[in-house]
């Protein structure tokens, strides 16, 4: 059996296709918090119990892109126009392919929205690519494969 592996995913969001090509994809985490509870009058045992699911947020790196982009569009919409109109959160879907492009394993972030958008420093002494990080929080995630 081949592994996957990490180089090769596509993203897309709610309705539309993919937008353009990301070049990282983190924050897929997901961690129960727990609460910590003495016993009463055994000093010894400190009970850890769960308390709930803490998720971190899910963040894209790549190329600047173009404001033609429907991606650009939506997070200009949340992220400048001061909540005078209401967020309107899409599902993203993240997979992972295999050397023929076909998703071996898939997660889906209901509810996305940006929460930071990032562009990296620029530096005149470096011939790098300028790279922009968009930030999104989420309600839940699901792995579908």
């Amino acid at each position: 059996m081949n592994m996957p592996v990490a180089f090769s995913f596509s993203v897309s969001f709610g309705d539309t296709t993919n937008d353009t090509s990301f070049q990282e994809v983190s924050g897929i985490t997901s961690e129960i918090s727990t609460e910590d509870v003495v016993e009463g009058g055994e000093n010894r045992f400190v009970h850890k119990l769960p308390k709930g699911i803490k998720r971190g947020n899910l963040e894209l790196k790549r190329g600047i892109a173009p404001l033609s982009s429907q991606l650009v569009t939506w997070c200009k919409s949340v992220l400048e126009s001061d909540f005078s109109a209401a967020i309107v959160p899409k599902d993203i879907t993240v997979n992972l392919l295999d050397e023929e492009n076909n998703p071996v394993r898939s997660w889906n972030f209901v509810a996305a929205f940006p929460i930071k958008w990032d562009v990296e420093g620029f530096n005149s002494t470096k011939n790098e690519i300028a790279i922009e990080k968009i930030v999104l929080s989420y309600t839940y995630s699901t792995r579908k494969l």
